[in-house]
């Protein structure tokens, strides 16, 4: 990979689409980006998802042209599967420490041609797919990762050699070591993205150990085309699922595991899982146990109202217990909230677990920004300056702020993109561009 200048307009933390919409952003009024990305590839959360609500757009189709365009710009440097480990304030701006991992490899000669993972012969689980699919020990993280380079996991991998014997770039290097590497930045824009709450966070839901009791990101893989069953098919015993509950409130709204916020996408997704599941497996039957549908943005609820209409079944009910029967299938003791508030037990196939959103990092003790008492990052001026944090030239964007839909991250994205361009602007930084137009 290029050089890591030693001074940048601005520092991008996250790859997601907040991320990589803020740096364009910044890119295109003239700025010069350092985007810096943990994973080995950029595209985040989004990249993985099979279509988008309410329009059924496909998610790779809006988010793999904006991943192409963040690796070309001529303002953005991209930096993956690269950590910050230290940010202070130096005068004007910033000095950033990132530790650069290991591929374990020539970035700059690999030519992403797969052949050293088609010759691996080490399996392991593969997190792109949530643990459903499998990886070789040396590999590309999917299909439309950007940057197309391969990645070997020491963890996993026994040194066999036989990655170095068929690459034919001979670009493989086993004495790579983590690298430190600092410059200075004017501004920082936290786009980290966003975690699901675990799958133990309820003990009565199994503690994330019954196979057939789902988190909404695998189901979102297995519904994808390029997922790791090609079909829906249930993991326990690979058969094709009739009977799916959705389980509303999930990891949200509850104040016993910590969450009491709503996580807002959870009734969106849910609903739109469901309305295609009925897509997918024409006689299936897809019930949802809710205590509120919450559908709040433009066109939600007309969306909802599609799912009724197409043979989503709505339930208002609390789950209180999830057990696993001889079949593999799944009963649910739920309490009804209607007028007689019965308990029942209800059998189903299938059950996916509708998960809250939480932050997927913390940037109190690295950037000194203040949370807030939803460990969100805190903005002090929320309905004036939304994307404007506690620390001076540190801005937040996408779910690193709070629970939101697609839409609601890519425009605060560009509000976070434009407080850092007007803060640098009033601090009168001397960066490294020129603030002309990018060439066309």
């Amino acid at each position: 990979m290029p050089y890591i200048h030693d001074r940048y307009d601005a520092l991008v933390i996250g790859g997601g689409i907040a991320g990589m919409q803020a740096a364009l952003d910044l890119g295109e009024q003239g700025f010069d980006v350092l985007l810096v990305e943990k994973g080995p590839s950029i595209g985040g959360v989004m990249v993985g998802l099979n279509k988008v609500f309410p329009t059924l757009d496909c998610s790779s189709c809006i988010c793999t042209p904006r991943m192409a365009e963040s690796a070309h710009h001529p303002r953005i440097r991209l930096q993956t599967y690269t950590e910050v480990q230290a940010v202070r304030r130096d005068g004007a701006g910033f000095a950033v420490e990132l530790l650069k991992k290991p591929r374990y490899l020539d970035e700059t000669a690999c030519i992403g041609c797969g052949e050293c993972e088609l010759a691996c012969p080490i399996e392991v689980p593969h997190e792109f797919d949530y643990g459903l699919g499998a990886r070789r020990a040396i590999y590309i993280p999917h299909g439309n990762a950007i940057p197309q380079k391969a990645v070997l996991s020491v963890e996993d991998c026994v040194f066999c050699g036989k990655c170095e014997k068929v690459c034919p770039a001979d670009c493989m290097d086993f004495t790579q070591l983590p690298e430190r590497v600092t410059t200075m930045v004017g501004a920082v824009i936290v786009a980290t993205g966003l975690e699901i709450t675990p799958m133990d966070a309820k003990p009565h839901y199994g503690r994330g150990l019954i196979p057939n009791v789902m988190s909404p990101l695998a189901m979102e893989r297995i519904q994808s085309s390029n997922g790791p069953y090609g079909r829906v098919l249930r993991p326990a015993d690979g058969k094709v699922p009739r009977s799916i509950a959705y389980v509303q409130c999930a990891g949200s709204r509850d104040r016993s595991i910590g969450i009491p916020y709503c996580s807002r996408v959870c009734c969106m997704y849910a609903l739109k899982q469901a309305l295609l599941l009925r897509h997918y497996i024409h006689d299936v039957e897809v019930t949802l146990y809710y205590m509120d549908i919450r559908a709040f943005g433009k066109g939600y609820e007309q969306f909802y109202r599609r799912a009724l209409a197409e043979g989503v079944k709505v339930v208002k009910g609390k789950v209180g217990r999830i057990t696993e029967l001889e079949n593999y299938d799944l009963s649910l003791r739920v309490e009804l909230l209607d007028e007689d508030q019965r308990l029942v037990e209800r059998r189903h196939e299938l059950v996916v677990l509708s998960q809250g959103l939480i932050p997927a990092w913390h940037p109190s003790a690295i950037l000194g920004i203040e949370e807030a008492d939803d460990h969100f990052i805190k903005a002090p001026d929320l309905k004036v300056a939304p994307s404007v944090t506690t620390v001076a030239g540190t801005f937040a964007a996408g779910v690193a702020a709070g629970p939101k839909d697609i839409p609601d991250a890519i425009v605060e994205a560009g509000d976070a993109a434009m407080a850092a361009a007007n803060y640098l602007a009033a601090m009168g930084w001397n960066g490294t561009a020129a603030r002309v137009p990018v060439p066309a």
